[in-house]
């Protein structure tokens, strides 16, 4: 378990306790953003799906391969 510390204003944590009843808002909090967060099995899968798109591949090789051109090592 990890303590998050955030701000809200007072009447936004006042919801916040009157939705979350008697789970807590810590609880309740936690509980909205679980459902928010992607399994790995679907990053994985949306991953996949990604490098399988030879179009948008191509294109990000292409932008990848012109950031070669702005580094710079002043040292050299």
């Amino acid at each position: 378990m990890k303590t998050v510390t955030i701000n809200v204003a007072e009447d936004v944590y006042n919801g916040l306790k009157r939705m979350a009843g008697a789970q807590g808002v810590g609880e309740f909090i936690e509980n909205l953003l679980r459902r928010q967060l992607p399994s790995q099995d679907k990053l994985e899968a949306g991953y996949r799906s990604m490098s399988q798109n030879n179009a948008r591949e191509a294109e990000a090789l292409e932008w990848s391969e012109a950031l070669i051109g702005d580094s710079h090592d002043a040292a050299r």
